[in-house]
């Protein structure tokens, strides 16, 4: 038996993203820029798209921008509202410590340019409240982007209540929404929201496609330089299949949502009350206030690569962290970020579904995980230190 249970890192198309995309890859192959008959099809196709991905979002249409994916939405969203901020006077942004390396990364460019960075403690169970980034908040503060649920432990953040702070102290607000679109209820208008990112590839749409939600009123930036598409604020022509399969992917999920969260809320649940009896392991994250489909924990005495490679190896799909990282040696700061020592992050093991897991597959993945972490432990110089007692017991 084969289980994907890496959903966070990417998930399988659906058939119904599939059959949106084949005609605007075998009929339908305009540019949308041009002004004959093939092309205006295609901007027909275009424009139904936005208003279908706008509808999902409580947007409107003129209010979503087409990108390559979340990072490229959330590089534009963040330099588009530093480079307002900077013509105000205003140089300091509030995130957290535990976003996705998109946006790190890129407040790091930013502090390079002068910006004052703050990033706010998450606690152990990762997470934080609205009064801690009203508490943050300056008179020269620019921008406030917090995730709305995190990639590798799971936790959904406070997001109707730190856009309200935001709006009342006149501050934009961002949020990295790649994990939440398509799983939870996301309405940008009722929650203060004045961009949000999220990329198609998370919800079963195709890879190399997404969008940025500007609410109007708030400026972008364009990074790329040429022509005119995307209303000047994203040049080159636009992936039209990659578009209407994102659209069609993102309408479905929505449409299915609440069954699709019992289901694979009920399949979470299972493996978080199976995988805790194994012991000295511990829980990644919030255990209720946390996405459906993530299953985050650590083992101490083992390491994480070799987790994966053993469990790949009975047919279990998994990582142990951000697939964006899983070529670096060092622990996530994720769970650096909640607490967790060195030690204990490198045994992490995540488990992400989707509503296509099923409950015999649960009962394939309690079986191997306790088997596996044992027989790692059992190798493990590091594990005959804690239980010889040379070394105290973390978890």
């Amino acid at each position: 038996m084969q289980v994907y249970a890496d959903n966070a890192a990417t998930t399988k198309m659906s058939q119904t993203a599939i059959n949106a995309m084949l005609p605007y890859m075998e009929r339908v192959y305009g540019n949308p820029s041009s002004l004959h008959s093939v092309g205006q099809e295609a901007a027909e196709a275009l424009q139904s798209a936005r208003e279908t991905i706008a509808q999902c979002l409580g947007a409107s249409p003129n209010e979503i921008t087409f990108t390559s994916g979340g990072s490229e939405a959330d590089n534009q969203a963040l330099l588009s509202a530093a480079w307002l901020g900077l013509r105000k006077g205003k140089k300091h942004i509030i995130s957290t410590a535990f976003e996705h390396h998109a946006i790190l990364h890129t407040l790091k460019k930013l502090e390079k340019e002068g910006f004052e960075v703050q990033l706010l403690d998450v606690g152990p169970l990762g997470n934080i409240t609205a009064q801690q980034v009203a508490d943050a908040i300056r008179p020269d503060t620019c921008l406030v982007t917090t995730m709305y649920a995190n990639n590798e432990i799971g936790s959904i953040l406070p997001i109707a209540e730190i856009g309200a702070v935001c709006r009342e102290k006149g501050v934009l607000f961002h949020t990295d929404a790649v994990q939440a679109a398509g799983h939870l209820p996301i309405d940008v208008k009722a929650q203060n929201i004045d961009m949000l990112s999220l990329s198609a590839h998370k919800f079963h749409g195709p890879k190399g496609i997404g969008v940025l939600y500007a609410r109007r009123g708030v400026p972008l930036t364009s990074l790329i330089e040429g022509g005119a598409q995307e209303r000047g604020k994203r040049a080159g022509t636009e992936n039209i299949p990659a578009i209407m399969g994102m659209a069609a992917a993102l309408k479905e999920a929505c449409e299915h949502m609440e069954a699709n969260a019992a289901h694979v809320t009920h399949l979470r649940d299972r493996l978080i009350e199976g995988l805790s009896q194994i012991p000295h392991s511990a829980l990644n994250g919030d255990p209720v206030n946390r996405l459906p489909g993530n299953v985050s924990f650590c083992f101490e005495g083992i390491e994480g690569e070799s987790l994966l490679l053993l469990l790949d190896s009975k047919g279990i799909c998994a990582s142990s962290g951000s697939a964006c990282t899983s070529g670096s040696l060092d622990p996530s700061h994720v769970l650096l970020a909640i607490g967790r020592p060195h030690e204990v992050a490198h045994g992490s093991l995540r488990l992400s579904l989707s509503e296509w897991n099923t409950d015999e597959e649960i009962d394939h993945i309690l079986a191997e995980v306790p088997w596996v972490v044992e027989y790692l432990r059992n190798m493990s110089p590091m594990w005959k230190d804690l239980i010889s007692g040379r070394k105290p017991f973390i978890l």
